[in-house]
């Protein structure tokens, strides 16, 4: 009797045991999310005046200095104020005069949108080492003090008129100003930032900037350009960003159960064992996460597709839902519309084609851009599996 009493007791805690809480696989999530803020930035390095003489001839120094904000990853706004000296020259050989150059000064404030290419293609991440991108942008030059040009033109106005119509037309300086003369300018350039910590960054540009023909004094029918090559420091104000500690889902609760036997003071010891009850079902929650612009499911998360699957094996009465969405901070709502749909049909297409499960116990849904079930801009490129 003690022998059968053993071993019942045995058998009924084994199954205790065994009955335990499910936990979802968390997705691998971002330590730090996007915050929009402000930078500052101050740069020097040099500058070339596109002209006709030698490349060495047409170097001058150059600063700038900006402010701006970013409204997104990939996009931002600044306000950049470049200063300091163009040059212009001319071969005046046909004259017996040699080669001559001169100098102006010049401040150019201009307002240029910036576009983070290495977030946009390869997402948003904080402890990034470098990131490349774009610029483009309008504003005004203000130049001044163009005495050494008119100095020259006055060298070309003493020549003979039979030796002056030897020399072309871009030599002559027919569009010498004086004074102070403001000009529409047009830029944009490419920048790479070496972050050395959250807030700082190392960086070098690159920018090309086209201005009216009179820039330079002289007539060569076509915008003057002149381009920069800087380097500098940016420093990162405001707040930059906020931890996230997302998981794909709350964990499902198995109540355990736990018989306790009475043994009554009888001549025959009997003892009572109460199979245990079947645990509640509760909802299944699987987050699928896809890449920018991205419809591939990666291995990490077809582990996830396949919890999904082995749910809706063991409960052949349940269905699922299948919704896709997309992320606002990309793309426009046309193309998001696309990316949605395409991702939860994968989804769709994978428990049908590959596992076999009923098209008939699978809903699918799309969201486009219109619903962000994630704060974080990143995470709403997912696909949402509930199954119940």
């Amino acid at each position: 009797m003690k022998l059968k009493k053993i071993f019942m007791s045995a058998a009924l805690l084994a199954g205790c045991l065994t009955a335990s809480a499910q936990q979802p696989q968390a997705a691998e999530q971002p330590a730090e999310a996007f915050h929009p803020h402000g930078f500052i930035q101050a740069q020097v390095g040099g500058q070339y005046t596109l002209g006709e003489v030698d490349f060495s001839d047409l170097l001058s120094g150059n600063f700038q200095v900006a402010g701006g904000y970013y409204f997104t990853p990939v996009w931002g706004l600044r306000l950049a104020i470049d200063a300091w000296q163009s040059k212009g020259g001319s071969d005046l050989n046909y004259l017996g005069l040699g080669v001559k150059t001169w100098k102006y000064n010049f401040i150019a404030p201009t307002l240029d949108v910036t576009c983070d290419l290495t977030n946009w293609i390869c997402g948003y991440k904080a402890d990034r080492v470098c990131n490349f991108g774009l610029l483009a942008g309008i504003g005004a030059n203000i130049g001044w003090d163009n005495g050494e040009a008119a100095a020259v033109k006055g060298l070309i106005a003493v020549t003979p008129i039979t030796a002056l119509r030897t020399v072309p037309m871009e030599h002559q300086m027919t569009l010498l100003w004086r004074d102070t003369k403001t000009r529409f300018v047009g830029r944009f350039g490419a920048y790479l930032d070496f972050n050395v910590s959250r807030r700082v960054a190392l960086g070098l540009e690159v920018n090309a900037n086209a201005t009216s023909d009179h820039y330079n004094s002289k007539d060569a029918g076509n915008a003057d350009w002149y381009f920069n090559a800087l380097a500098g420091v940016k420093v990162r104000i405001g707040k930059l960003g906020k931890k996230v500690t997302t998981t794909d889902a709350a964990p499902i609760v198995v109540e355990k159960i736990v018989e306790k036997i009475v043994e009554k003071p009888v001549e025959v010891e009997k003892i009572v064992y109460k199979e245990p009850e079947a645990p509640k079902r509760e909802p299944l929650r699987r987050d699928i996460f896809f890449t920018l612009r991205g419809s591939e499911v990666s291995r990490t998360e077809m582990a996830k597709v396949e919890d999904v699957v082995a749910y809706l094996n063991k409960y052949p009465e349940a269905k699922v839902s299948v919704t896709g969405y997309a992320d606002k901070g990309t793309g426009n709502a046309r193309l998001n519309v696309g990316y949605a749909q395409k991702r939860a049909q994968v989804i769709a297409n994978l428990l049908t084609n590959r596992f076999g499960i009923s098209p008939s116990r699978i809903t699918v849904d799309s969201k486009g851009d219109t619903v962000q079930p994630y704060e974080q801009n990143d995470l709403n490129r997912v696909t949402i599996c509930i199954a119940e």
